[in-house]
């Protein structure tokens, strides 16, 4: 157990590795979570904090190239997110959203990001996009930019 760290892999959300009423404090920062579960490891009064990525994150963006897609995980959205973990028994103390700005000055940069971050562009490729990423070079051209924006949501809980 390097530096008290007592590390256990997992790959299944709802089926954490870690007995009951382990922690004073979980915290997630963009990972798959189960509030049912997150419940089930905290000890009373302990503190869950999760920061995440949310459904429209890049959605603009990604119709920019990709004109029918829809949010691939719709149900990352604050209010249906606090509502799972107040039914897991959690008591949401803080929720808050954000959406700001993201921008790409260049059309290389944009499809970099975009290969990098496949789950939000599915079957995005040079090719496939090349009329849309002309479009959007020409709104750089004009603007100097392109700009789409990031969704985030924070909750901080107590059980």
């Amino acid at each position: 157990m390097p530096l008290g760290i007592d590390f256990k892999a997992c790959d299944n959300a709802s089926d954490v590795p870690f007995a009951d009423n382990s922690f004073d404090m979980i915290i997630n920062r963009h990972g798959d979570l189960d509030p049912e579960e997150i419940f089930r490891m905290l000890r009373p009064n302990g503190m869950f904090i999760t920061e995440q990525v949310g459904a429209d994150n890049d959605l603009d963006l990604v119709k920019m190239v990709l004109p029918d897609m829809t949010s691939p995980f719709p149900e990352l959205r604050l209010s249906i997110q606090k509502k799972k973990a107040e039914d897991a028994g959690l008591k949401v103390i803080r929720a808050e959203e954000a959406f700001r700005p993201i921008r790409f000055y260049d059309i290389g940069a944009f499809v970099w990001f975009a290969h990098i971050i496949e789950w939000e562009f599915p079957g995005f490729s040079v090719e496939r996009c090349f009329g849309e990423l002309l479009k959007m070079q020409e709104k750089i051209d004009k603007n100097g930019v392109v700009e789409g924006s990031v969704h985030r949501f924070l909750i901080v809980a107590r059980k």
